[in-house]
């Protein structure tokens, strides 16, 4: 019934398999890709005609990760898998953007690739599985796609590559790395690293592609099974004879709207150079006209290549490793906790920084469960920015691709938590762009991190490197022009501080780049970065000793394990009492780590104080500030250090008989006390007779020492003795307790007082 074919190898310590011919029979192609326990399904479809007047490439890719493949439910109100998340959405980018650029210019037809996770073990991660199981489908279904591409994740730890790391292992290493790449050339990078050399992450790249080709060869041992036939393709036409015509008519007003330096004024002219194109074919069919098109564009294609693979000549007149005029500034808006503005040359970015506690970390609910992160950057582009009418308010897959890209570059500068305990929120506004508004957002997320005192291990620059490949000749291109990026073969962002590399990212419209190139590349950029950081240094050299009064602030106090349930209270009762009473926030967690926030100074300190006072051991013979609670016939109860009560006997209120309590304490009455005796059932004795209660200082105990007294009208006592023992008996009209010495007298007793209480009442 089922003609399986399947193909494995031993790929980083795990055994990778691919399967054909069993599920998804349907699709034009479909693998079942599976590493250790982790399995997805990849399905590809491909529509057999081309919608009419379609002039672009339909790919359209779909990542999924069920939560059933880990074996959970999702949370929230609808328990299904709802729109993609960030990581899902992240995933979609990284198979479309080594596959895009495989298949033959002029293919039209509608392609729909669909990645579901069916099992998750929690060690290998299913993205770089998804992209394997794409690349596998795609070239078993006869599409022509001029792959397959294999794809690896390196990690580097101890000087050592490794292929394949867990995600537990990432997090302890220095280097998160996936490459996609065909045997002959890489496709595509993405990164983040801590602050490593260029040669070190030039091997891991090789290491990565080597790895890919192993993959890759695996690919072409299915499809040598299970290939589909290959699909004729309509011979390509030949317009040489327009693409003359065109040069003739607007040749020179292309050469002449390039040199225009000015962004709006080139798209002016280059405008008005495809009018001038489209009129002269006006008349003709929609297929010619949209012929015309094409040639129009590489006909500006081929003039801005040429040129700077000739003479070096760039669009704005830029030598090929020239970095844009750049100006910052930080500070720019009042209210924000910290804020930047970054240009350079036609490209602008207005980036924010927002600290905040513990509860505004962000919660994401993955196959690996619940997460928490206390680090967000975020990155809208809106149409004005490049002068464009567009849809504004949500978020496309572009704004999440360059934000992330942006918090990978800054992420490994960040400080641990226990050094700065704040959530931050970064927040990049794209207000110009004209190429790379990713690695602003990079320059001016940093400059805003360090205006709202955010301690960076260094500043962040990066810079985006293109390439020019003809033939055997290459011209590498320095902080690119958004033009450059459309028509040149590479788009190559790097970022990092003066001690190493933080991100690289990299795709490629041609069929790869060599080592050569690379290295290159990543050498130039070196030289841009440390540029660009020295202009940033003109902003802010370095970061705010002082945070923005307008900044919440979180002091950290670390607790006994022991007294947490004390500083909580029953039923939270003790801790929401100390935020209702002092305003500041306190947070406390397993470990007995509390923080205490507020952007109000004294509201930390009071609220500091009164955890202090709960955790804190009363000491004999120390003075505290109190508060009456409760007034009693022999005395008044007085709470201190925050959780503690103790009792004030009526004869340490004063030093001269007081006949009733309440003529001289009220409850909530301020009192400052002395600890005079803590027994061993943890009950406390208070002074108050002996503190100065206007300044708390500590006075001399004038009162004469009380005199022992015989019978008397109280206390219990032992009576005469009998047979040499101590005996009892009664003196008076009290109730004492006496001990006969060695010439029999006795000693008088003190009066039993309730519960702990001892004293005199004289």
């Amino acid at each position: 019934m089922f003609d399986v074919k399947k193909v494995e190898m031993e790929w980083g310590g795990q055994t990778l398999t691919l399967e054909t011919g069993r599920i998804a029979r349907q699709a034009d192609g479909a693998v079942l890709a599976t590493l250790g326990e982790t399995v997805v399904l990849c399905a590809v479809t491909a529509a057999k005609s081309v919608r009419e007047g379609q002039d672009f490439f339909p790919l359209t890719v779909h990542y999924q990760e069920k939560f059933s493949a880990a074996g959970r439910i999702p949370g929230g109100f609808f328990k299904r898998e709802g729109r993609a998340t960030e990581k899902e959405t992240l995933t979609c980018r990284l198979i479309d953007r080594p596959c895009r650029p495989l298949f033959p210019e002029g293919f039209y037809n509608e392609i729909n690739v669909i990645c579901q996770v069916m099992s998750y073990d929690g060690v290998n991660e299913p993205d770089v599985l998804a992209m394997v199981a794409a690349s596998a489908a795609l070239t078993i279904s006869g599409v022509p796609f001029m792959g397959p591409i294999g794809a690896a994740r390196v990690g580097y730890k101890e000087g050592e590559y490794q292929l394949n790391p867990s995600m537990e292992e990432v997090a302890t290493g220095d280097l998160d790395l996936v490459v996609a790449g065909t045997q002959g050339a890489v496709m595509m990078v993405e990164s983040e690293a801590k602050e490593l050399a260029e040669d070190v992450m030039l091997g891991a790249v090789q290491f990565a592609h080597d790895a890919c080709k192993d993959v890759a060869g695996l690919i072409i041992d299915l499809a040598e099974q299970a290939a589909k036939e290959p699909w004729e393709l309509a011979a390509t036409e030949d317009n040489s004879g327009i693409k003359e015509d065109l040069r003739k008519l607007v040749g020179k007003d292309i050469a002449a709207a390039y040199k225009l330096t000015d962004k709006s004024a080139r798209s002016e002219a280059l405008n008005a150079v495809r009018d001038k194109a489209k009129e002269k074919y006006a008349e003709e069919d929609g297929q010619t006209q949209m012929t015309a098109g094409k040639m129009v564009k590489k006909l500006e294609a081929e003039i801005v290549r040429g040129a700077i693979i000739k003479d070096g000549t760039r669009i704005d007149g830029r030598k090929l490793d020239q970095v844009r005029p750049i100006e910052a500034m930080v500070g720019l808006l009042p209210r924000t906790h910290g804020s930047s503005l970054f240009t350079r040359g036609e490209t602008q970015a207005i980036v924010t920084t927002t600290l905040g506690t513990k509860d505004a970390e962000q919660m994401i609910d993955g196959l690996d469960g619940l997460s928490y992160t206390n680090f967000m950057l975020h990155y809208n582009f809106p149409p004005y920015s490049v002068g464009e009418v567009g849809r504004f308010g949500f978020t496309s897959r572009r704004e999440t691709g360059h934000g992330k890209l942006a918090f990978r570059a800054l992420r490994p500068v960040l400080p641990t938590v226990e050094d700065f305990p704040y959530t931050i929120r970064v927040l990049s506004d794209i207000t110009e762009s004209n190429g790379s508004s990713s690695m602003a957002t990079v320059c001016g997320g940093s400059l805003a991190m360090m205006d709202a005192g955010v301690p960076l291990a260094r500043p962040v620059s990066g810079i985006a490197m293109g390439l020019i490949l003809e033939g055997d000749e290459f011209a590498v291109l320095s902080d690119i022009l958004g033009d450059e990026d459309h028509l040149g073969d590479m788009d190559f962002k790097v970022a990092g501080t003066e001690a190493g590399i933080t991100s690289l990212q990299m795709d490629i419209k041609v069929a790869g780049i060599t080592q050569e190139i690379m290295k290159s590349a990543l050498e130039q950029a070196s030289g841009g970065r440390a540029h660009i950081l020295g202009e940033m240094s003109k902003a802010l050299s370095s970061v705010r000793t002082e945070m923005s009064e307008h900044a919440p602030r979180i002091e950290t106090l670390q607790i006994n394990k022991e007294k947490i349930r004390d500083v909580i209270g029953t039923g939270g009762k003790v801790i929401r009492e100390i935020v209702a009473e002092t305003g500041a926030k306190v947070d406390i967690d397993d470990e007995g780590l509390i923080k205490v926030s507020s952007s109000d100074k004294s509201q930390i300190e009071a609220a500091l104080k009164w955890i202090e006072g709960i955790v804190e051991e009363a000491e004999v013979g120390k003075i505290y500030d109190g508060k009456v609670v409760n007034l009693v016939d022999f005395g008044a109860f007085v709470n201190f250090m925050g959780g503690k009560d103790g009792l004030v006997h009526v004869s340490e209120i004063k030093n001269e008989r007081v006949e009733k309590v309440s003529d001289e304490l009220s409850e909530g009455q301020e009192v400052k006390v002395k600890v005079l005796e803590i027994d061993q059932r943890g009950k406390v004795r208070l002074s108050m007779r002996v503190v100065d209660q206007e300044t708390g200082e500590e006075l001399e105990d004038t009162r004469p020492p009380r005199e022992n007294k015989r019978g008397g009208d109280r206390g219990r006592s032992r009576g005469p003795r009998r047979d040499g023992d101590g005996g009892r008996g009664r003196s008076g009209g009290g109730r004492g307790r006496g001990r006969n010495d060695d010439s029999g007298n006795k000693e008088g007793g003190d009066a039993p007082l309730p519960d702990f209480i001892t004293g005199d009442d004289d």
